[in-house]
């Protein structure tokens, strides 16, 4: 499945502003609200930065952390200390960038909140077995739960499929 599949999928859409395209940036609306109207957004920049776009003082970096090199500086008496810092590491191909940021969406916000989506379309798993057991108890499966069995199949498909962005 391709990454235009699987945002369509998941209900995300490109928000950007005609400026943050000519810089390089792409602005992604989930179909999750965060807060009473909002719907959450992440973006992926030119410079290889994934952020959460919720606000203008609550942004915050999606990428993976990393020890820098460790650095030393001397002090007024000629020791020397090293000192490191934890830093981001950068994602510098755009179509990685958007798999990380689909890797990390699907466990961080789809997962952990599925009962926040917005249109209703995702179910938390104990609830979807819960109408799995009943339909299947009164053998009658409607067109409507097959459907989110398939969806979330796919779902957990392509979050398993990503671990090599866990984290």
């Amino acid at each position: 499945m391709n990454l235009k599949e699987q945002m369509d999928l998941l209900s995300i859409k490109d928000v950007s502003t005609p400026r943050q395209t000519k810089n390089g940036t792409v602005v992604w609306q989930l179909p999750i609200k965060c807060g009473k109207d909002k719907f959450i957004e992440v973006a992926s920049f030119k410079t290889g930065y994934v952020r959460n776009q919720n606000g203008g003082y609550t942004n915050y970096q999606l990428n993976k952390r990393c020890e820098s090199e460790p650095e030393y500086y001397q002090l007024a008496n000629g020791d020397y200390r090293k000192y490191t810092t934890r830093t981001c590491k950068l994602i510098p191909n755009e179509k990685d960038r958007l798999e990380y940021l689909i890797a990390y969406c699907l466990k961080n916000y789809y997962i952990k909140n599925a009962n926040q989506v917005a249109e209703g379309s995702y179910v938390s798993k104990w609830y979807h077995e819960y109408e799995l057991e009943r339909q299947l108890t009164t053998r009658v499966i409607s067109p409507k739960l097959h459907n989110l069995e398939n969806k979330l199949a796919t779902i957990e498909r392509i979050a398993s499929d990503r671990n090599k962005w866990n984290g």
